[in-house]
């Protein structure tokens, strides 16, 4: 061990930064606390624009040589670096429970698994990346995905690995490099990557791993006129300021920001099955971006629904994630809680209902919340708590059920629950939303575009979608055939 070496249950993590192929200190650092029980994890180096610089300057380094690699051997590597996270799922799995407070059973059997798909996923689909020539009067079209070059990305802190993997691993693919700013509350995994990475053996550069606070780092990173990709996850706020930062130098950005997603519920539906999607709403605390925070359902049943929900969310079980029986773990951070709560104790003010919750537990938990009598334009129906609480409203038909499930500024995903199919396809036409899933929830493939409208972000990854981002596509136009002949 060294003095930049903490130990989280076991596990050796190395707190500097990656750059270069090389760990890089700063003068000052911050403190890295676990949302379990508030235990500090140890002190990270606290980056500025000056490793801001360095790693940028890394990535352009290492960027000609990166793209000019063969896709097969890219792939190779990508594979190689799938194979170092799957022998290391279990410390992966348990950094990152002590570092934001999600179930390390999930960690275990999904979550880390999917870090290793998403390399596997983005090399494979590298190797077989095409589109069909076309021809124009005669002369043939020809399109390819040239890599763009450096690209940073800035991820959130609620899933930390596998939103950070789900942007490096088709960057890498395209054949750009990679600066990587992990969230300030959960750094701890990232550092493990690079060090997965280069046992991989991905060259220096081509991953850089760089901490800090906000703006302090991320101003340098997103203004940087040798940055040519950017995408970031996180809150709308953050993202109009990184789009400001970008705007000078044009940078191309993907944003993802989140969301205030509807579960419709028709009175034809399988109640239990709607039931069953609902409590899912709670998953990771209430720390999803893509989960249906908004009930709507049909008069008719909301009675029964709300007593059949009320009686399947009172069997969860709240406390210590890493406890095999734990349904949901604690909030992220004490500012996070304290944001919880003012959205929750605002609207009970305001003459809502809690049908279930409404309070903080003990520590970093909040209670699982279920809030009725909320009007449709109150703070609680229109924006994104981040937290374990959820609003029940009805609807008399169809029409109102779309105008309610519409009537925000988000437009990220939405739920259906019916058991009739024309309405399925009529009412998911209607719906402003980047993913509509149809009784069921939260199926992801990677070959699917992902994204948001309105306020929920800004294009769409996932698929040929990433490499259209993270390269520039090119269409080539040859003449016909003998133009040598015509010099």
């Amino acid at each position: 061990m060294t003095e930049h070496t903490i130990t989280v249950a076991g596990v050796a993590v190395d707190t500097r930064h990656w750059i270069g192929g090389e760990r890089v200190a700063s003068p000052a650092t911050f403190t890295d606390v676990s949302p379990i029980d508030g235990s500090v994890l140890g002190e990270i180096s606290r980056g500025t624009a000056t490793e801001a610089e360095a790693a940028v300057a890394a990535a352009k380094a290492a960027f000609p040589g990166w793209a000019a690699t063969p896709r097969a051997e890219r792939a190779r590597l990508l594979h190689a670096v799938a194979d170092g996270v799957e022998k290391r799922i279990e410390e992966l799995a348990i950094v990152e429970t002590h570092d934001n407070g999600a179930l390390l059973r999930s960690h275990r059997r999904g979550v880390m698994p999917r870090v290793a798909h998403n390399f596997r996923f983005f090399a494979d689909w590298l190797l077989k990346l095409e589109h069909e020539d076309f021809e124009t009067r005669g002369h043939t079209n020809h399109v390819s995905w040239d890599p763009a070059g450096p690209s940073v990305l800035i991820t959130p802190w609620n899933a930390p690995l596998m939103l950070a993997t789900w942007k490096i691993a088709p960057a890498l693919a395209a054949g750009n490099t990679v600066v990587l700013k992990p969230a300030e509350w959960t750094p701890l995994t990232a550092s493990l990557l690079a060090d997965i990475a280069a046992e991989a053996g991905l060259p220096a550069g081509v991953l850089n791993v760089v901490q800090g606070l906000g703006s302090e780092i991320g101003d340098a990173l997103t203004s940087h006129p040798d940055v040519r990709r950017i995408s970031f996850t996180g809150s709308v706020p953050t993202a109009r300021r990184i789009s400001q930062s970008a705007a000078a130098q044009l940078t191309p950005l993907s944003l993802e920001l989140g969301g205030k997603s509807p579960l419709l519920v028709f009175a034809d539906a399988d109640l239990d099955l709607a039931v069953d999607l609902a409590v899912e709403q709670y998953d990771n605390a209430g720390q999803v971006c893509l989960a249906a925070t908004r009930f709507l359902v049909e008069e008719t049943v909301a009675e029964e629904f709300t007593r059949r929900f009320t009686e399947k969310a009172g069997r969860l079980v709240q406390g210590d994630p890493r406890d095999e029986a734990t349904d949901i773990g604690p909030n992220i951070h004490p500012r996070q809680l304290e944001k919880i709560d003012g959205f929750v104790q605002r609207a009970l003010a305001a003459g809502a209902r809690a049908v279930i919750g409404g309070h903080r537990g003990e520590g970093q938990y909040y209670a699982p919340t279920l809030l009725t009598d909320v009007a449709q334009d109150s703070e609680i129906v229109q924006e994104e708590v981040f937290g374990p609480v959820l609003t029940l409203q009805t609807f008399a038909d169809e029409d109102e059920a779309v105008r309610l499930a519409n009537d925000t500024r988000f437009g990220l995903a939405a739920t259906l629950a019916t058991g009739d199919p024309a309405r399925a396809e009529r009412v998911t036409a209607r719906l402003v939303a980047g993913t509509v899933w149809v009784n069921c929830f939260f199926v992801r493939d990677l070959q699917a575009p992902f994204g948001g409208s309105r306020h929920s972000g800004v294009g769409r990854e996932g698929g040929t979608w990433s490499f259209d981002f993270y390269c520039d596509v090119k269409n080539t136009v040859t003449a016909p055939k003998g133009w040598q002949d015509h010099g």
